[in-house]
């Protein structure tokens, strides 16, 4: 079982954006709290918090759109050739990916490189590796969450792959390390169920908006607000009609040289 939980705040408690002219939009009115239930654990719950929710508490448009936009990603098999590329820790690699950046150089010239040019294979290899993450930059100490799906062998599966070094401050229930499998369908399932639920949740806050107006000096734009609550409701779907076209050559080649002589000890931390 695997499945993405929220609550938002309620209406009353959202906080408006901006000082000099206060204003509500879609993304601000999702303000709440969230976390993920699955494998028999709650990732994204906070410990040292002291609070009714001690997950993270942040605006729920940021982990939706970062979930359905990961979703093919995540969805497109993973060869079984790259599952020891796909599995590995970044600081174990034989080499820096960024040595293989046109123009990374702080001594080279802007017009030496070509913007058309394709990537080295390694640059190829570490972005794929790296577009299986799903983002939470804007968490300070932020873990590091990876999915990626295996099939075969009567098997069709999405591996979740947790990281995270408590720094004293801000730690999280589910340790440093955490790895479990979860059955595609129920992957799929739970992004369905975020992506529905969260849409009801909104559509009735817009409703209650439109019968009762914004608060007293908020600027709220309603109708803008409709319709971006509209659009929001197509984008799964759209995402799901996305094909990754990986080019799996380049991230074969890359990825054999990033692991040709992975030998380096690896740190307690990783990311992408």
């Amino acid at each position: 079982m695997i499945r993405f939980r929220f609550e938002l705040y309620p209406l009353d408690e959202v906080s408006p954006w901006g000082r000099d002219q206060p204003r509500l939009h879609w993304f601000g009115l999702t303000e709440g709290w969230f976390w993920l239930e699955a494998g028999g654990h709650q990732l994204l719950r906070r410990t040292r918090l002291d609070h009714r929710h001690p997950y993270v508490d942040y605006y729920l448009a940021r982990l939706w759109e970062d979930v359905i936009v990961l979703l093919p990603d995540v969805l497109e098999p993973v060869p079984p050739d790259l599952q020891p590329f796909i599995a590995s820790d970044p600081a174990t690699w034989a080499c820096d990916p960024l040595a293989f950046v046109p123009g990374g150089d702080e001594d080279a010239i802007e017009g030496d490189v070509d913007p058309d040019a394709p990537d080295h294979p390694v640059v190829t290899a570490a972005n794929w590796h790296g577009e299986h993450y799903l983002d939470f930059g804007y968490l300070r100490n932020a873990p590091y969450l990876r999915f990626w799906r295996t099939v075969g062998d009567d098997r069709d599966e999405i591996t979740v792959d947790w990281r995270h070094e408590d720094d004293g401050e801000i730690g999280f229930a589910a340790g440093p390390a955490v790895r479990f499998r979860v059955q595609t369908a129920a992957y799929l399932k739970a992004v369905h169920t975020l992506d529905r639920d969260l849409m009801t949740a909104m559509r009735q806050r817009v409703e209650e908006l439109e019968r009762g107006g914004g608060p007293p000096g908020v600027d709220l734009d309603l109708p803008g607000l409709r319709r971006e609550h509209e659009d929001r409701a197509r984008r799964l779907a759209l995402n799901l009609n996305r094909s990754p076209n990986t080019n799996w050559d380049a991230v074969r080649q890359g990825a054999r040289r990033l692991l040709s002589d992975a030998r380096r000890p690896s740190p307690n931390r990783s990311g992408p």
